[in-house]
């Protein structure tokens, strides 16, 4: 197979930017360019819910390479400009200020946009935390605010509640889950979780869908009700509930979308069209089903293995997911998928301490570890994962068709 003549990666993102660096490292000479809707250079979005929200790093320490760097891949970036469509014939991409750009191959990385409550748009205090914009804006309104509801009990609203409240905010965290984390790592650790926030002051109201926003006659937002018909008093409100694929600017460009952009076991969407990152749903071929991992660890891997075929390699992208979380104290990672109903067992630690390894079954198979506060065991411990996917087709779950993380 010979390498396409020229690269067009649309999407200054992690995935966008490790594309670039693993075709260089690759060989690949070509002319690349990279197209991003954002203004900055490609930064690191994990940071944006912790350390950039908290105020501990400067805006631009959570950029992913310097100017010199990235001058030294020799690719243009073209940035500030959205796409708004792709002509997949001809691998031509029109932007939102009128560029049309070619390449003999083109990689999706555009990631996925934060989902919004109804009237979220009227009312100012509202916020999504998807950009690094999004990070300080929050952060500004945080400042000048004494309470705070996170809208979303998953990873990312976890993350922004327990921030805020080293903050000094009062914060309730709301959601329909019982539990901080609850789809993500089941009811044992999203217990503990639920008394870490607790103990640390983060009130939960938990267990009750959102169903709306209040506001005042200047049109800020004063609080959210729940379904029970309480209001829960706020000067900000975040809202946290999930991301939605961004491919509407492929709408008629006749690839296959269903949750994301729908790839074989190569990433490849259609001849000579990629997809990476948050984006991209793929076959994965250890599990035999399409899944879309939205994290940061897959990011980076399968940019990797999508720069490996556009060079001519022929290897299916079979990665065992990971991701962690930094809350308050603790720092948990998962290596595999922790389905619903999965038999977990202590298997290093001990949960009162709050340092322990946890692993995940079913029926028998071992799919997924937790660490909590004990990173080198859980890492050791990944095997055991990568021996349960050699033995078994996909775990009984949701997780492998939907996103397991931000990070």
């Amino acid at each position: 197979m010979t390498a396409p003549a020229s690269v067009l990666v649309v999407g200054a993102s992690a995935s966008g930017l490790t594309t670039v660096e693993s075709l260089r490292r690759k060989g690949y000479e070509g002319p690349i360019t990279v197209l991003g809707d954002e203004p900055h250079a490609p930064y690191d979005r994990p940071p944006l819910s912790k350390q950039i929200l908290s105020g501990a790093w400067a805006p631009d320490r959570a950029t992913l390479r310097t100017r010199d760097v990235l001058s030294g891949l020799d690719a243009e970036f073209v940035l500030g400009d959205p796409a708004v469509a792709l002509d997949t014939a001809e691998r031509t991409v029109r932007t939102e200020s009128g560029r049309v750009l070619r390449a003999d191959a083109v990689v999706i990385a555009t990631g996925v946009r934060a989902r919004a409550l109804p009237g979220q748009k009227d009312l100012t205090g509202v916020h999504v935390l998807r950009t690094l914009g999004h990070a300080l804006a929050l952060r500004e309104d945080l400042l000048a605010s004494s309470r705070v509801v996170v809208v979303g009990e998953g990873v990312l609203g976890s993350e922004i509640a327990a921030t805020a409240r080293t903050l000094g905010l009062e914060v309730t965290l709301a959601g329909p889950l019982a539990a901080p984390m609850a789809l993500q790592v089941g009811p044992l650790v999203s217990g503990l979780l639920a008394d870490l926030h607790h103990e640390r002051g983060v009130r939960l109201r938990l267990g009750e869908g959102v169903v709306g926003l209040t506001g005042d006659d200047d049109g800020r937002v004063t609080g959210v009700r729940l379904g029970t018909g309480e209001i829960l008093p706020a000067d900000a409100v975040v809202v946290a509930i999930g991301a939605s694929p961004a491919t509407e600017w492929l709408a008629d460009s006749g690839l296959r979308l269903d949750n994301g952009v729908v790839c074989d076991a190569r990433c490849r969407a259609s001849e000579e069209i990629y997809a990476v990152g948050d984006v991209a749903r793929w076959h994965h071929e250890g599990l035999d089903r399409l899944i879309r991992l939205e994290n940061r660890t897959n990011a980076t891997e399968q940019a990797m293995a999508v720069a490996g075929v556009i060079c001519g390699e022929d290897k299916p992208y079979v990665p065992v997911p990971y991701f962690w979380t930094d809350q308050f104290d603790a720092k948990l990672q998962v290596h595999g998928f922790l389905p619903p109903g999965a038999e977990a067992e202590v298997v290093e630690g001990d949960l009162p301490s709050r340092r322990f390894v946890a692993r995940f079954h079913t029926d028998g198979v071992v799919t997924g570890v937790l660490g909590w506060n004990m990173p080198k065991q859980t890492r050791l411990r990944r095997q055991e994962v990568v021996d349960g996917l050699a033995v078994t087709s996909a775990p009984t779950s949701a997780s492998p068709s939907g996103p397991a993380s931000s990070h």
